[in-house]
């Protein structure tokens, strides 16, 4: 299901007041996705908090209000985002993950679109998940992608490349302020 840029201003309004305030109300999105909160300093755009669900355990509006709150409170990076600060809200809705099967790793290139496919690696009790619009943040290539995933989960940057390791893939559609309490757009790859 793709989301309409209406939907997605709602999300992200939901994420905000699940923040910043008790009131958290939205009729609609019971169906269960993947979804992930970023929020990024304003107007510095650094990071300051990103949590979510890659598997479809929660209804989208609970997913949100969850993720939002883990990320603005209990991102263990950062310090809890305080009432004055001026952040901006993303709502990342993914696809379900998709196992990439491969024979030879070098398979892997021809399978993973950077722009478009977000990455989760799997490797022996550790799991790494980077969002499709890291990769591009990063000017990633998509050997870079599955390193970063690697080290995202811990793990040594060429672990992607053992046999046993599981590399799957996901898209998102992402809604995010122009700034805070500002107009919001669709991130289009």
């Amino acid at each position: 299901m793709n989301l309409t840029l209406e939907q997605g201003k709602k999300l992200v309004k939901l994420a905000r007041s699940a923040i910043f305030s008790d009131v958290v109300e939205i009729d609609g999105f019971e169906e269960k996705r993947g979804v992930f909160v970023t929020l990024n300093s304003y107007p510095s755009g650094e990071l300051r908090g990103c949590i979510g669900f890659t598997e479809p355990i929660y209804k989208l509006k609970d997913g949100v209000v969850n993720a939002a709150r883990h990320a603005a409170l209990r991102d263990t990076r950062f310090m809890p985002v305080n009432s004055d600060e001026k952040v901006i809200i993303e709502v990342s809705v993914l696809t379900e993950p998709e196992l990439i099967k491969v024979d030879d790793t070098e398979e892997y290139f021809d399978n993973i679109e950077i722009g478009k496919d977000g990455l989760i690696v799997e490797f022996e009790g550790k799991k790494g998940l980077l969002l499709p619009q890291v990769f591009l943040e990063w000017k990633a290539d998509v050997k870079k992608a599955l390193q970063m995933t690697c080290q995202k989960a811990e793990l040594v940057s060429d672990t992607w490349k053992n046999k046993d390791c599981k590399v799957y893939k996901f898209q998102s559609q992402i809604f995010t302020e122009k700034k805070p309490k500002g107009d919001i757009y669709e991130k289009v790859k």
